[in-house]
């Protein structure tokens, strides 16, 4: 077999030994790990055309059926030759090991020097074996369960030819109506930091060179989360404070776990889209926190800075992208068309490119693709890896973890094993496509486990099974033609004469799985459809009704919280949703998740979150006044808050003691709590600890997450739980434009939600 990759091989020989040691040899740290990579990649470089180093700079998604003909004419046919002439650095969306050992053998096998590809792909939250979705993983606020979680999804996409996932999405968001919040870790930026370290070690492991690992990327940088009313790629318009102290922590925290891409984001951010943003991507990423692997642009983004208004033609969005540091092109054809042009016209240097260029042959070299092009491509690993009973298994441990108890009055829940009548009711409960959620797009449809399935392997009650109404029609992944205010009631009537013949009613409601996502927005995020009216007309029947919510989002159900008594968030649980859901129904599994994100009252709070500021007037100041900041009609406080989250164990807070009332610099305290199990059965309690800052030289949250511990305690028993306060905890971006931690008076609190009971006081002083 021919392998043109040999020659960068030779080159590297070629410089260790030839003139180049000079310098080399002289070094004591010459021949580290770092500089035998680095030499490596100059040795390549070195070799490449101007049109080669711009080659590897562009991405196509997969352009024709590889076990078809050859394309010969259009976008097909052209992007074929660009292959074949080594002018492509990457590809997407192409699966499979036929499909990418095909393609790598061009670009190996018939280009110049035989660079080797990059496959990526959204594997998201898995690959065939489908995982929670992210928002719900994050419930589960279990960083060990979310990193081997990503594990799978690596080992899972690595054994079908891929190396480099989309994700994790890192972007923190705060207002529901967004349809990508269910792609990320929730509201707050400690706990989405902690997330973004466990899902970037779970996908790219100890070694990027194992066949069982993937490359991580951080995603959207920066603000994508903040589009005005909720609506993807809209205007973004944020202060230097929150990019700072909300948005930048886990982008931050994923360059320190060695994540080795960034993606930049659609929106624009200071009136710059981000994509040709030279403040985020040179300045902060690549010279502030010294990331040295290579950002890719979000699809298409280089050549919708033209329609921002930002680029008057593909040309100069070209020359702006580079120059303001995005490495990769993904999809729009702008580099690989203009960019040898704008350096010999002056308006880009080759210096910037030979710097894209080289962060993409080291991440190449580190993926061991230059020792062996054809290592993702073992089809014997491939028939033996997906699907896998352990992987079954992982993603299902990861579905109990996520599901969060809301609600449980007259303990209604856990249902008896036996003796019952239950009546199932909803079209979701049924559904087999829509548990494994949105941005699952190698997954097949029909192949999750139901709730109906679930519980029906409990076959000690007599279980009936009834639609009651549709959620939507017209399902696909990326063209959505769906009634989602559908009006069919024709199946009330048999919903309500099962419900009156049931013990109790378990619902299952919510959002079909593609109903959130990229391009998901939604400006009513209530219950789609008549499933309120279902809700209502069922409940009037029996009362006795479990609550079981499928959603990728918040959602605002008053009316729920108000009257149905026990409400249980299932999200959107991948494979193994039904048997997850039945387990924790049935009390096999203790649920012990914690929102990571505010449920809302009523969609006109949103944007709604724990960590807002105090503002001037944050109470009414004399009986009846509206002088202050609230609404009119509806409560300011949340539904459910952040951090919310019951259990069929019941745990009692206690004793909060610190041991010391101050600290200085270089200092730190101890802040402890009594937590016990009073309830019948062991369970775990996600403690957390929250702190505020009185007085800063810019305002403060009025309370910001700083620690947590999963607590697990028998009945009866009692843990002491302690928390460690230094100058990390409670340092943030001041009004000296830097991170530290001033002097003054602070407050902090206990418990198992945002919404605490037990709270102290320290100072810091320097």
């Amino acid at each position: 077999m021919k392998n043109k990759s040999l020659l960068a091989s030779f080159a590297i020989a070629a410089l260790l030994v030839a003139g180049c040691s000079n310098k080399i040899l002289k070094s004591p740290v010459a021949f580290s790990k770092e500089n035998v990579l680095e030499t490596k990649v100059d040795s390549v470089l070195q070799l490449m055309t101007l049109e080669e180093k711009v080659g590897q700079l562009n991405q196509y998604n997969g352009f024709w059926d590889i076990t078809g003909p050859t394309p010969k004419e259009g976008q097909a046919a052209k992007k074929y030759e660009d292959l074949k002439k080594g002018l492509v650095g990457s590809m997407l969306n192409v699966k499979g090991v036929k499909d990418v050992k095909a393609l790598q053998k061009i670009a190996v096998e018939q280009t110049r020097l035989g660079i080797p590809l990059i496959f990526g792909f959204d594997v998201i939250h898995g690959y065939k074996t489908i995982s929670p979705i992210p928002l719900a993983e994050a419930a589960s606020w279990d960083l060990q369960a979310i990193k081997k979680s990503a594990a799978i999804a690596a080992e899972e996409a690595a054994a079908v030819g891929l190396n480099w996932t989309f994700a994790p999405m890192v972007d923190i968001a705060r207002d529901a109506r967004w349809g990508r919040v269910m792609e990320g870790a929730g509201e707050d930026p400690f706990l989405g930091s902690k997330i973004a370290v466990a899902r970037v070690q779970g996908f790219q492991g100890e070694d990027l060179a194992a066949t069982n690992t993937i490359l991580a990327c951080a995603k959207h940088f920066a603000g994508y989360a903040f589009a005005e009313s909720g609506r993807d790629y809209n205007t973004v318009d944020i202060s230097e404070t929150v990019l700072q102290n909300t948005i930048f922590p886990p982008f931050k925290a994923a360059v320190e776990a060695g994540v080795r891409t960034f993606m930049n984001s659609f929106n624009e951010l200071n009136g710059i889209p981000a994509t040709g943003n030279a403040y985020l991507q040179r300045e902060v990423l690549k010279r502030d926190w010294k990331f040295d692997g290579f950002v890719v642009s979000d699809w298409g983004s280089i050549n919708e800075m033209i329609p921002h208004g930002y680029a008057k033609d593909s040309k100069q969005a070209a020359e702006i992208a580079i120059n303001a540091g995005s490495d990769m092109d993904m999809e729009s054809s702008a580099y690989v068309e203009h960019l040898v042009a704008l350096v010999k016209e002056g308006k880009v240097k080759e210096s910037v490119i030979d710097d894209a260029a080289r962060r993409i042959l080291k991440v190449k070299f580190e993926l061991g693709l230059f020792d062996d092009p054809y290592k993702y491509c073992d089809e014997n690993r491939e028939l033996a890896t997906v699907g896998k009973t352990e992987f079954q298994e992982g993603v299902l441990d990861m579905a109990k973890k996520s599901i969060v108890l809301l609600k449980n009055e007259k303990e209604l829940l856990p249902l008896k094993k036996s003796g019952q009548k239950i009546a199932l009711i909803g079209a979701l409960a049924n559904d087999k496509t829509s548990p494994l959620g949105s941005w699952r797009i190698a997954a097949d449809d029909n192949t999750a486990i139901s709730v109906l399935e679930g519980l029906q392997k409990y076959p000690g009650n007599q279980l009936t099974y009834t639609k009651g109404a549709d959620v939507t029609e017209g399902r696909t992944q990326f063209v959505w033609e769906t009634k989602i205010n559908m009006t069919d009631k024709s199946g009330f009537a048999e919903a309500i004469a099962v419900a009156k013949q049931a013990d109790v009613v378990v619902m299952v409601l919510g959002e079909h799985g593609l109903q959130s996502g990229e391009g998901r927005s939604r400006a009513d995020i209530g219950l789609p459809g008549v499933q309120q009216e279902l809700l209502e007309a069922v409940y009037k029947a029996n009362p006795n009704v479990v609550l079981v919510l499928n959603n990728g989002r918040p959602l605002a159900i008053p009316w729920a919280d108000e009257n149905i008594p026990a409400i249980v968030e299932g999200w959107h649980l991948g494979t193994q949703s039904g048997n997850a859901i039945a387990q924790v129904l049935y009390g096999d599994y203790n649920p012990s998740g914690k929102l990571p994100m505010t449920f809302p009252r009523n969609v006109g709070q949103l944007p709604l979150y724990y960590n807002y500021k105090n503002t001037g007037r944050p109470v009414m100041n004399e009986p009846e006044s509206v002088f202050w900041s609230h609404y009119i009609d509806e409560k300011n406080t949340p539904l459910y808050p952040f951090g919310h989250g019951l259990s069929y164990s019941k745990f009692d807070y206690s004793d909060l003691q610190l041991s010391s009332n101050s600290f200085a610099k270089n200092g730190k305290i101890e802040v402890s709590v009594n937590l016990k199990n009073y309830g019948k059965v062991a369970g775990k309690e996600v403690v957390q600890l929250y702190i505020r800052d009185l007085i800063g030289s810019v305002t403060r949250p009025v309370k910001e997450l700083k620690g947590f511990e999963m607590i697990e305690l028998q009945p009866n028993e009692t843990k002491k739980v302690v928390f460690t306060i230094d100058e990390k905890t409670i340092e943030y971006f001041t009004a000296n434009r830097k991170w530290e931690a001033e002097v003054g008076d602070f407050k902090v609190f206990i418990g198992g939600s945002s919404v605490t009971k037990l709270e102290g006081n320290f100072q810091y002083s320097n």
